[in-house]
């Protein structure tokens, strides 16, 4: 792939430039909003912003035309998402939507689902959600139990999901449920469009370690579906979890670049740290694991752009990004010293650091385990053999 603007990507570039400058406020430094789903006007900004950009033309610029996109390339959608990265501006209310979900309609939808959805993403109408982990099935997904049975047009399902992100703010869930017991447990699950304002769907925020409720268990009770949501067929939803959940790495993994080496470097001078030649290695180190991610990401981006569902480049990157997150909160720790102890109003940028130290811990479970894309890297790349296992081919029924 070549790193270089060409220069028709030039133009391309300084039309988004122009159209950013008019549009958007220049971020401060200071990020103290975007990143907290409990800050009152988050989701109401992120639907302005999308819809901004769907009426500008970017809403989702790989998209077809006639879903609501602008039919251009992985590349242009990364010059775009690295000019708006200098503005104050976010959309991150609709990644699991236009990140994951809408690649997976595309895969695999109906074209009547495609067009109820897509454009309705786009526009910043609907903000989805993903309900795939439960209490018992979070590591082991195909172990799931939440049931979905069958009655007439319509299935009835009943479960529990956590973990699941901005429910509390979501029209829609994509969900996956069990439709076929009597079958190996990979096999007999569906997957369907939810509407979360369907009677019998009780989401309840969970608190985390830094006072935000990002996270939601939601309790399904007799929640009806109709059999016009099903995406894909009925009882194999499992391959169609699987663009999701690759969609859902290359999202993470796209993500991981939380900061700059110069937002890094003035954050060592703000704590007269620059000049200690252990922190100066320490950002060098920094500096380092940034561009390797920068190149890991243009891997994936280059899959996309050959048509290929990221496989390895995905869950590599994915990896590396929990890696990465975790040594840069422990680096911003070092930086504060005592001030690290300090949060909220107490601390500079309103605690965003403190915040991103404690929000590492999310990267290593989010989208899969570290140790479970070990596990898919070993198998898959290496050639290593597959864990051991009893229940490959007992029905789901028979386990204990």
């Amino acid at each position: 792939m070549n790193f270089d603007d060409t220069e028709g990507d030039g133009e391309f570039r300084g039309e988004v430039r122009a159209w950013l400058k008019e549009n958007a406020e220049v971020r401060n430094g200071a990020d103290d909003w975007s990143q907290n789903h409990e800050h009152p006007d988050y989701v109401r900004r992120c639907r302005e912003w999308q819809h901004s950009m769907y009426e500008g033309g970017w809403g989702a610029i790989t998209w077809a035309v006639e879903y609501g996109g602008r039919g251009g390339s992985v590349w242009h959608q990364t010059i775009f998402n690295q000019e708006a990265a200098r503005y104050d501006v976010s959309a991150g209310a609709f990644a699991v939507g236009i990140g994951m979900c809408g690649p997976t309609l595309i895969a695999h939808g109906t074209e009547e689902q495609k067009h109820r959805h897509l454009p309705a993403m786009l526009r910043g109408e609907e903000v989805w959600c993903q309900l795939f982990s439960e209490p018992d099935a979070g590591s082991d997904l195909a172990g799931l139990k939440s049931r979905a049975q069958r009655d007439g047009d319509v299935f009835v399902v009943n479960g529990q999901k956590v973990w699941t992100s901005g429910a509390q703010h979501s029209d829609w869930g994509i969900l996956i449920a069990r439709t076929n017991p009597d079958v190996p447990k990979h096999k007999g699950i569906t997957y369907f469009l939810l509407d979360m304002r369907t009677p019998g769907i009780d989401v309840r925020p969970l608190r985390q370690i830094t006072g935000h409720a990002h996270f939601n268990e939601v309790f399904l009770t007799d929640v009806v579906v109709p059999i016009d949501n099903v995406v894909g067929t009925i009882d194999d939803g499992w391959a169609v979890a699987h663009t999701t959940m690759s969609n859902e790495r290359a999202l993470i993994g796209g993500s991981g670049q939380r900061f700059s080496v110069d937002q890094m470097l003035n954050l060592s001078r703000r704590y007269a740290r620059d000049s200690d030649p252990l922190i100066r290695q320490r950002l060098a180190d920094f500096y380092v694991r940034s561009q390797l991610l920068r190149f890991m990401n243009y891997r994936v981006q280059t899959a996309l752009s050959q048509g290929r569902q990221p496989g390895p480049e995905a869950a590599t990157t994915k990896l590396f990004v929990s890696q990465h997150l975790s040594l840069t909160g422990d680096l911003i720790m070092e930086l504060a010293g005592a001030h690290a102890l300090l949060a909220e109003e107490n601390a500079i940028d309103n605690g965003m650091w403190q915040t991103a130290f404690l929000n590492q811990w999310m990267s290593k479970l989010g989208g899969g385990t570290d140790n479970i894309q070990r596990n898919s890297l070993g198998e898959r790349v290496l050639g290593l053999p597959r864990e051991p296992g009893h229940d490959k081919d007992v029905p789901f029924s028979a386990l204990a």
